[in-house]
Order: C-alpha cells, then structure tokens, then sequence
C-alpha cells in the first residue's frame, strides 16, 4: 500500500468523524425537548409544564396542566361541563394578588355584619394557620351568562401541597362577592353576562409562615369530578 494511498485514506476517514460530529451537535441544540408543549391564545404565549416537573408543582396528581402562567398576566378557561357541551362557559381570568397573613378586611366583615344586624367579628385563622385572600379578575368571553366562583374549582399551592376552601372559608369569600357587588362591582358569582367583567375573591388557610407558590385554576366544574383530576391552568406567584 503506498503512503499517498494512506493519507487519502486517513484524510477520508477523518471527515468523516468531523461530519457525524456536527450531526451530533446539531441535534443538541435548544427548542426541540420532548414534553414541552407551546400554545398561543388571544391573550399572549401559555406553556405547558411537563407533568412531574418543578413548574407543575401545585397541579392535582394526573391533572392535565393547560398552561403554566405568571401572576397578573390573563388566561382562558373553557369549563368543561358536559350539560353545556353546546354553550360552554369561556372565562378570562387574571390573578393580580394574594396576601397573607394579614385580618380579613374589617370593611369586608363589618359589611357582612350588618346585612344580618349582627355585631362585627374579626375571624381568626385556626390555630397555627393563616389566612391568605386571593384576589382576581373574571371576563365573561362566552356567548351566554355564566356563574362561577373559587370554591372546589381553586387551589392555593405551597410546593406541591394543596389548600382549598373549607365551607367556613368559602363563606368569607361570600362575603366578599356581596360587599364589591353592592359596591356596583358585580362577581361572577351572581352571574355575568358576556364582555361583562367582575371580580373574585378566595380565603385560605396555610400554615403559619408559609409562602404560596402558585395557584391552581381548574377547566372542570371543580378541581376532581367522578372522572378524576380535571384539566387546569397553573399560575405562577411572584
């Protein structure tokens, strides 16, 4: 074999390790990760999380995550309700807060009291919790009146742990709704029509100085139905 047959040889051999190199690196580059899943509504870029990982945290175990959002930007819930298959609801929906550990609002309460002639209270969270008030907005984008509100279909999330509403709480949360809405600012609660806006309200109770992390928004008529976890949006807290 001649040493100008070798190098040939060599030289040849050599390109083509450089080639399947580049093939390699190329197939490594961003933007193409099993899981990941872009959608693009009318009111900006949502993503969702792949099931398991630290951005779905907060999501019900086998709930489909819609979208992953941050705190103040809007999203669009289609409620899932298989009477009104023909008409869903279709709701846009914005979390602008949540504040914990803080009273209940006094102007709140002492509203509430007087609608019954009853002297006002100041509730007090269960021993070793506190209370954390969510605070969102609600457009009507259907095509009919629609109710809704954050009992069974919100939770208020600390890593991976769930906190609904109890039924003491869910009632504050009534109280609430009743005092914006005799202020002239309707909750969807009591029922809005399309393009009509209102605002919601939740109560919590986490443990005592504890952070929330995220919020978790179902799609279904409440956060597990007899057909399992329903589909949901995660919002991410600042």
């Amino acid at each position: 074999m001649s040493w100008h047959w070798r190098s040939r040889a060599t030289i040849a051999v050599t390109c083509l390790f450089v080639a399947l190199a580049a093939c390699s690196d190329d197939a490594a580059e961003p933007g193409g990760s099993e899981g990941e899943v872009s959608s693009s509504s009318a009111t900006g870029d949502s993503t969702a999380a792949p099931l398991g990982s630290s951005e779905s945290a907060g999501a019900p175990p086998g709930a489909e995550v819609l979208g992953t959002v941050q705190q103040g930007k809007p999203f669009e819930v289609t409620v899932l309700a298989s009477n009104t298959a023909d008409d869903q609801a279709r709701w846009r929906f914005t979390v602008d807060r949540v504040v914990c550990g803080k009273p209940l609002d006094p102007a709140v309460m002492a509203h509430a009291a007087q609608s019954v002639g009853a002297p006002t209270a100041t509730p007090a969270p269960e021993v070793g919790k506190q209370f954390c008030v969510l605070s969102m907005q609600a457009v009507n984008v259907g095509k009919s009146m629609a109710v809704w509100d954050a009992d069974n279909t919100v939770s208020l999330n600390v890593g991976d742990i769930r906190y609904t509403q109890s039924q003491k709480d869910a009632s504050y949360s009534s109280d609430y709704a009743r005092y914006w809405n005799d202020r002239g600012e309707v909750a969807p609660t009591f029922g809005l029509n399309p393009g009509s806006q209102g605002p919601v309200h939740g109560v919590f109770q986490i443990p005592a100085g504890d952070k929330p992390a995220s919020v978790w928004v179902t799609s279904g008529t409440a956060i597990e139905t007899i057909d399992g976890a329903e589909p949901g949006h995660l919002v991410l807290l600042k």
